[in-house]
């Protein structure tokens, strides 16, 4: 399976999810970027350019459903849209080759977002 290097994220950022975050690096593998061009047409042709700064500087980090997940959500001021991505973080019980992988990514609506906000547990809010 065929994995792309998405570069790293900030550990501490992220351990509202975890203290158990094992690695830096995240990646995306061919597999999940079928599963978002499938589910989420065109997401991933027109806004996929925007993940990096999605990992690097999230706007707010939700509880999500799964155990060491990140519900990761921010607003690109560039385009004015926003976006929900899922990070599932590697941490110390997974094989030693896994890595921080982008579980899928899409544009949400802002009425979407706002109920997030309001419903879903806030684990991290940028400054």
């Amino acid at each position: 399976m065929n994995v792309i290097e998405l570069g790293k994220i900030d550990i501490e950022i992220y351990k509202c999810v975890t203290e158990d975050i094992t690695t830096d690096e995240v990646v995306i593998t061919e597999k999940q970027i079928a599963h978002i061009m499938e589910r989420h047409p065109n997401d991933y042709e027109r806004y996929f350019c925007f993940v990096r700064q999605i990992l690097s500087e999230p706007d707010y980090i939700l509880e999500a459903n799964r155990p060491n997940t990140a519900f990761v959500l921010k607003h690109i001021v560039e385009n004015g849209k926003n976006y929900q991505l899922i990070l599932r973080l590697k941490t110390s019980s997974d094989p030693a080759e896994y890595k921080n992988s982008v579980i899928t990514f899409l544009k949400v609506e802002e009425k979407r977002y706002d109920r997030y906000l309001r419903t879903k547990k806030i684990l991290y809010k940028a400054e």
